[in-house]
């Protein structure tokens, strides 16, 4: 039905990666985001601020894997 392509990556996982592991930037690795999953590393997920903006963003379908990509499969 939708003639957006979509992400193959599952958003059930992107979101329990975030939960539990978001201040390491896993789900950021899962989705192919290396550079930032590194930066979220370093940051411990920007002290918990960008790790919760994600899990906000993956909620609301909104979050994109690396080729920009909407994460909506679940």
């Amino acid at each position: 039905m939708d003639d957006v392509m979509a992400s193959d990556k599952n958003r059930l996982v992107t979101l329990l990666l975030c939960f539990f592991l978001g201040a390491f930037g896993g789900h950021r690795f899962y989705v192919g985001k290396i550079g930032t999953g590194i930066a979220m590393l370093v940051t411990f997920g920007g002290i918990g601020i960008w790790a919760l903006i994600d899990l906000v963003m993956i909620i609301l379908g909104k979050f994109k894997d690396k080729n920009n990509l909407p994460i909506t499969n679940w």
